[in-house]
């Protein structure tokens, strides 16, 4: 009697593939230091537009940083009808900073912004039903362009950033700008010429090389 062939291991579909514990603590460190970053922009632009005092700003920056842990423990671990419950990390939307410049230097400060938040969350919660309804009529071409419109709208914030920063005595000059392209080479070229693992971890090693030319 013929022996049946053996049945072939189920193939793990990547998204479900668990890398390495080496692998896995690269990607969380570019995670947190890319989310670290986004959090942190937000309220720099924010309360740079607002002039707010060095007190008033490191206030900022903690409630946001505060609220992002707590949103990402929702997101990931999930609350009721709230939360992905995927391994995610939650930053703060670069969306909202015009309008929350607008208010905050219109004369309300940082109580209107905070008002205009709670009550644009509660908004978006009210409503989110109803917005998951209507996703088939936004395409990846609708979506993308409203990203790449946001990102346009945000380059003279990279250009000040990668310039020196605005105010230093040393704005605008060429190792501020050479500085920058550098990084920007080198993340470009891990992405496009280093191995799987290493293209994945480019941001991470793009910051960690700027970082010692820089010192």
């Amino acid at each position: 009697m013929a022996t049946p062939p053996p049945t072939p291991a189920r193939q793990v579909h990547p998204v479900d593939e668990v890398p390495p514990v080496r692998h896995l603590a690269a990607f969380g460190l570019q995670h947190v230091l890319a989310m670290y970053a986004g959090a942190v922009a937000v309220p720099l632009i924010v309360g740079s537009a607002m002039k707010l005092s060095p007190a008033d700003m490191a206030y900022l920056i903690t409630a946001d940083l505060l609220l992002c842990g707590i949103a990402t423990l929702i997101q990931c671990v999930g609350f009721w009808r709230f939360g992905v419950r995927l391994p995610i990390m939650q930053g703060c939307t670069f969306a909202a900073v015009s309008p929350m410049v607008l208010i905050g230097t219109g004369g309300g400060g940082l109580p209107a912004i905070y008002g205009s938040v709670i009550v644009a969350g509660l908004a978006i919660i009210l409503l989110a039903p109803v917005f998951g309804k209507l996703l088939r009529f936004f395409p990846p071409l609708v979506t993308g362009t409203v990203i790449l419109i946001i990102g346009l709208s945000l380059l003279p914030v990279a250009g000040n950033w990668a310039a020196g920063g605005v105010g230093s005595p040393d704005f605008g000059e060429p190792k501020n700008l050479a500085l920058a392209a550098f990084v920007l080479a080198a993340v470009l070229a891990v992405q496009r010429f280093a191995p799987v693992f290493l293209s994945r971890i480019a941001v991470l090693l793009g910051i960690a090389v700027g970082l010692a030319v820089a010192v």
